[in-house]
């Protein structure tokens, strides 16, 4: 993926991009303050998709850590660590990412929003060239 490719994305505020197929993704993006949550290493974050679409990007963003990224449904014990991710959810200005045919919305902090979509370059990254090598490079296995 060429590195800008996330700089002019689309936010909550702008709806959901229009390769955006799920209906699950689409009513998790409709129920306000209805959030999930992505654990990555030490970061905490809300996230907003369906449960599919959350599973396969903490999956991808595992291709970057030792540890094992997930998401849970329920508010995690020790909460979000982030002063700033803690208000995001305040901001309907939050990034959109595609995910095959649906997305995830990245509610936190634009710190922590800039770290959370550069794991997840760097797992499709990752992903691409660990399956090119045996065959497997399908690009719409990738996204």
């Amino acid at each position: 993926m060429p590195p800008g490719e996330f700089s002019e994305r689309p936010t909550a505020a702008d709806g959901l991009p229009e390769t955006v197929s799920c209906s699950d993704c689409e009513a998790a993006f409709e129920s306000p303050g209805e959030y999930s949550f992505l654990i990555l290493n030490q970061l905490t974050a809300p996230v907003i998709g369906c449960d599919d679409h959350l599973s396969e990007f903490a999956s991808i963003c595992g291709y970057t850590t030792v540890a094992t990224a997930s998401t849970v449904s329920y508010r995690p014990a020790g909460g979000i660590g982030c002063p700033s991710c803690r208000l995001s959810v305040h901001n309907p200005r939050q990034p959109i990412i595609p995910v095959k045919d649906g997305a995830v919305g990245i509610v936190a902090c634009p710190e922590h929003q800039t770290k959370i979509i550069d794991r997840f370059q760097q797992g499709l990254e990752t992903k691409h060239e660990l399956t090119a090598g045996i065959g497997m490079s399908d690009s719409a296995e990738l996204l």
